[in-house]
């Protein structure tokens, strides 16, 4: 089971937070972000909600398709690495 989000932005994250938890309560193992439309620092607070509440379920969460745009934020936020997993070992 994947949720696709459209829009995670300050106005409206409270009401597309909600339908990724239930998603994951639910089973979902992946975020696919290949529909975001918009988006803004709350986003990155959607994601790093959602991979909290996957971890104390101890489900395993992907986040796929992050936006070049939202990858820039969570860099800049030094959070990347909480959102997309740890890097690969090299």
């Amino acid at each position: 089971m994947t949720y696709f989000p459209i829009s995670l932005t300050m106005q409206d994250a409270a009401s597309g937070l909600q339908p990724g938890l239930n998603a994951i309560r639910n089973g979902a193992a992946e975020i696919d972000l290949s529909r975001l439309e918009r988006f803004d620092s709350a986003a990155v607070a959607a994601l790093l909600a959602w991979r909290r509440a996957a971890q104390s379920m101890g489900l395993s969460l992907r986040i796929a398709s992050v936006p070049t745009g939202l990858q820039s934020l969570a860099n800049l936020y030094g959070v990347a690495e909480l959102i997309n997993g740890p890097a690969p070992a090299t």
